[in-house]
């Protein structure tokens, strides 16, 4: 059975810059067994955000890989905060947050990005847990997709 760490090197992703907090908050809090991430947005590998919102600027496919850019985001604060995905051992709940037009009904589809990703990196027992998927009238900078998470760390 492959490592986390293995599992993301073979999707052949790269991580963007771990997001550095633009408010007053922690990006990334332990608490005994558990990690909790907060809200992250669409950061690239070049440290930009990708904007728009599904609807207007952006079409449902661009807003899925926007919620796998999310993903790729939380994974570098892991990293960057606990040194390695492989002392998560499980996802327990993702709450992902859509910027898309009041028409917009998919929500789900578009947070499919992140919660995929996870499941490829910590396997469909332990990268799939509970969630939400809602939308939202805006998001900060106008990014299309905002998501936070708990995990459950390797004691």
């Amino acid at each position: 059975m492959k490592t986390a760490e293995e599992n993301f090197e073979a999707l052949g992703l790269t991580l963007p810059p771990a997001p550095k907090p633009l408010g007053v908050y922690k990006p990334c809090l332990v608490d005994g067994k558990y990690l909790y991430l907060s809200g992250h947005g669409t950061v690239k590998e070049d440290g930009t955000l990708i904007i728009g919102r599904i609807g207007v600027d952006m079409d449902i496919e661009s807003g899925k890989l926007a919620a796998r850019q999310v993903g790729l985001a939380m994974l570098s604060t892991i990293k960057a905060n606990i040194g390695s995905l492989n002392k998560v051992k499980r996802v327990i709940k993702v709450l992902g947050m859509v910027n898309a037009t009041a028409d917009f009904e998919r929500h789900p589809y578009v947070i499919n990005g992140c919660s995929e990703l996870f499941a490829a990196v910590w396997g469909e027992e332990n990268g799939i847990g509970v969630r939400s998927a809602v939308g939202m009238g805006s998001l900060p900078d106008n990014i299309p997709v905002e998501i936070e998470a708990m995990f459950e760390l390797s004691v």
